[in-house]
């Protein structure tokens, strides 16, 4: 496990380097990741080192939301005078998204020639 660790942080750290040298307009750990999935798609044994920590870290993901529901408790006075553009930006994303997948699911049927039964 541990080498699978400094193996995604070795990764992060070379897209966040890679990004900053060359000023790129993407954030480092993208980059990192898009590195990583490189290396995950060309190398099964690379694969099978990260697949259990990935597992691991993927079971307890939503232990990694705890620090920004505490960052928004600490700045919910900052966050007061902005309660109704969030409020807005929260559900218009919302609508946006889910017409969007609609469209995008009719589409496809469309093109794969899919039927309702």
């Amino acid at each position: 496990m541990l080498h699978a660790l400094i193996a995604i942080l070795s990764l992060q750290l070379l897209g966040e380097t890679a990004a900053r040298a060359l000023s790129l307009p993407l954030p480092g750990p993208v980059l990192g990741m898009v590195l990583m999935l490189a290396l995950l798609v060309a190398s099964r044994r690379f694969s099978a080192l990260i697949r259990p920590t990935a597992q691991g870290i993927l079971a307890h993901l939503s232990l990694l939301f705890v620090p920004a529901g505490v960052g928004v408790v600490g700045h919910f006075a900052t966050l007061g005078g902005q309660t109704a553009a969030i409020a807005v930006a929260v559900v218009g994303s919302t609508i946006l998204a889910i017409a969007v997948g609609a469209l995008t699911f009719a589409a496809v049927a469309r093109l794969t020639g899919a039927r309702d039964d």
